[in-house]
């Protein structure tokens, strides 16, 4: 029989298969689901929004682009496949619209240089990046992180100015004291914590003015992304529905937080607010669709998404209530991240044939 001539086929390793997707295509699928959000906080708090995000993604990609330098990476890549973005986007859309400039600068160079490039850059870094900064920005700035700008719609009379939103911006002192002017008394998480403090009830502080239906389409003062529960949660579908996302990490997190405030709730209703005021206020929903989710600092198994999830939703509770600040999900998330090798370790899927343990074949085999 003849030998063929034919050199042998050179099979490289697997994977073989493609799914067609990419960092860039996911950076760009979660930006365009928070474009809805980012508009609306526009409209709501005016110029002062505007240039803080501006401020914010610039400050993000010049410390991605330095940090890449310093290493010797390529720089264009890692500056245009979004993930830089998309932090820098986070970061600001949970800040106060009237934050100065500097905590912009400082939060988004923490969130690039410290949180995501000291670890090795994307996929290596161990916390999301910018809630790691929030958790930085909210324990070291407390007053900048807790000055809350009043609701004026873009255009409305009332509105900002194109310049008095630089000078909230820019202003330094002046502009501090025009945001001090914009300010409303507080958040609604923190508006019930302190008065709860007063001995007043629930019923009482809620009869106040509160409305559910307008938390839901979000015209209430807060982080500049976390207003309408409504936008979020319909971004946060479309990344869902554009395979970005499970549902497992939200839908947990959001009924960890739901069980823990219904149980406390029946337990003593003077005292402890229902489930759907901590789901449609706060930062809740786009943490739970927009951060938890992300696919480098959350577990990797079904059953582990699940408890991650959980765990982010009781600890966002237990933050809230007995906490020194009235939001918590920043920390709830950090604190998971540092859990995720562990539930990863323990939630990891049989080998086939194998005991889950790793033992001999099922069966008693050798």
């Amino acid at each position: 029989m003849a030998q063929s001539n034919t050199a042998p086929l050179a099979t490289p390793s697997s994977p073989h298969a493609h799914g067609g997707g990419g960092v860039s295509g996911v950076m760009a699928t979660v930006i365009l689901a928070l474009v809805p959000v980012t508009l609306f906080s526009v409209y709501l708090f005016g110029w002062p929004v505007v240039f803080m995000l501006l401020t914010t993604l610039a400050a993000g990609l010049a410390t991605e682009a330095v940090a890449l330098r310093l290493m010797g990476r390529p720089i264009r890549p890692a500056l245009t496949d979004g993930s830089a973005v998309v932090t820098c986007l986070l970061l600001g859309l949970s800040l106060p619209a009237s934050a100065p400039w500097w905590i912009a600068v400082l939060g988004a160079a923490f969130a690039i240089g410290i949180g995501k490039q000291v670890y090795g850059g994307l996929g290596a870094n161990p916390f999301n990046p910018a809630m790691i900064s929030r958790v930085m920005l909210l324990i070291s700035f407390p007053q900048q992180l807790s000055t809350w700008p009043a609701v004026r719609p873009l255009f409305s009379d009332g509105a900002l100015s194109f310049t008095e939103g630089l000078r909230v911006t820019f202003g330094g002192e002046q502009g501090l004291a025009l945001a001090a002017d914009a300010t409303s008394e507080a958040t609604p998480l923190g508006h019930l914590k302190t008065e709860l403090t007063l001995n007043r009830t629930v019923d009482e502080i809620l009869a106040q003015g509160y409305d559910h239906t307008v938390a839901l389409f979000g015209t209430l003062s807060g982080s500049a992304g976390e207003t309408s529960a409504v936008l979020i949660v319909l971004g946060g579908l479309y990344m869902w529905w554009r395979g970005v996302i499970d549902l497992r990490i939200p839908g947990a997190m959001v009924a960890g937080t739901a069980a823990f405030a219904f149980v406390f709730h029946v337990y003593d209703p003077d005292a402890f607010a229902g489930p759907l005021y901590h789901v449609l206020n706060g930062s809740l929903l786009l943490g739970a669709f927009f951060i938890a989710t992300d696919m480098v600092t959350s577990p990797t198994t079904p059953r582990g998404q699940i408890l991650f999830g959980l765990g982010c939703g009781a600890l966002t509770y237990i933050i809230r209530t007995w906490g020194g600040y009235p939001e918590g999900v920043s920390f709830a998330v950090v604190l998971m991240n540092a859990c995720v090798p562990l539930i990863d370790h323990y939630t990891r899927p049989r080998v086939f044939g194998k005991e889950r343990a790793g033992g001999p074949p099922l069966g008693g085999g050798e």
